[in-house]
């Protein structure tokens, strides 16, 4: 088995490109390779340089290999259509520059769903026309990703938004071929839905091709599904804990991505707070600390 161990700029609270509380790209190189891993993610478009020689530059000075890229756009909302394919371009583009593999697509938050995070039995869900749009929508960029740039596209669960619960993801699945769309899973987001991760990767280990690793800390996962915290709220409070703090059973993931003979990359993901009273690089070394301590 070979699996390599990446962080995200996510980690260091890098959500949006333009938001100014973001420290700079060569500081998130910087400190993740301080930490000692080998990989990162492109984090949002537009935040890392779109100049591939300055970014290749960057990652060359740190030893750094660019990992993917996440596209956390409105995949649910048919007007954002133009924006939703300007950011799967641009990350299409830059990924395959700088040889990276992994095509991510999220549906970010929406606020219909935003209440009902983590409450799977209350969430609003679309009307069979919309969901059909929302999914062609999907289907196109998952197409596009494969067919066009030779990546491996993934779909990646989210709090909050349309794409959240373990059996909307199943039925996606189910309806967009799998040589076009393969999961990314992420253990923590899957926790946060209110679904065993381990059962999930159990059931659907063959079309999973990348992992994001991110623990839950049940304490205040159970405050801000009670009090309908909201997703970005619920990061400040420190809902996604560093690794083997929470209750993903991370042993267990990891014996199953052995038993199945998983290769490849697996990335740390610990949304917080760019203000917040934690420092990612002492997270992320702490992260990195403990999968060696299992194994990884």
């Amino acid at each position: 088995m070979t699996i390599q161990i990446g962080n995200a700029p996510c980690s260091w609270g890098v959500e949006f490109a333009d938001d100014p509380r973001n420290p700079s790209w060569e500081t998130v190189l910087e400190q993740n390779a301080a930490a000692g891993f080998k990989g990162i993610e492109l984090g949002p478009v537009g935040f890392m340089p779109e100049d591939p020689s300055v970014l290749a530059d960057g990652l060359a000075k740190h030893d750094l290999e660019l990992i993917g890229g996440v596209v956390f756009r409105a995949f649910h909302d048919r007007d954002a259509w133009d924006d939703v394919m300007d950011g799967s371009v641009r990350t299409c583009k830059a990924l395959v520059a700088h040889g990276a593999k992994h095509l991510v697509l999220i549906d970010s938050i929406s606020p219909r769903r935003a209440p009902t995070a983590g409450r799977a039995s209350e969430a609003e869900q679309m009307d069979a026309a919309e969901w059909s749009a929302f999914v062609e929508r999907i289907r196109t960029i998952a197409k596009m990703g494969t067919q066009e740039y030779g990546l491996t596209v993934g779909i990646h669960a989210h709090a909050a938004g349309f794409m959240d619960f373990e059996p909307e993801l199943e039925r996606l699945l189910d309806e967009v071929d799998e040589s076009i769309l393969k999961i990314c899973f992420d253990t923590g987001h899957h926790s946060y839905a209110g679904f065993d991760p381990v059962a999930f990767m159990q059931k659907h280990i063959a079309r999973i091709s990348y992992m994001h690793f991110k623990d839950i800390d049940p304490a205040v996962k159970a405050d801000v599904i009670a009090k309908r915290t909201g997703f970005y709220d619920a990061c400040a409070q420190g809902i996604f804990c560093n690794l083997g703090l929470g209750d993903v059973d991370f042993p267990a993931v990891r014996q199953l991505l052995l038993d199945n003979k998983f290769e490849g990359w697996c990335t740390v993901e610990q949304d917080c707070d760019p203000e917040g009273d934690t420092s990612p690089l002492e997270d992320a070394k702490a992260n990195g600390a403990y999968l060696r301590s299992i194994g990884f």
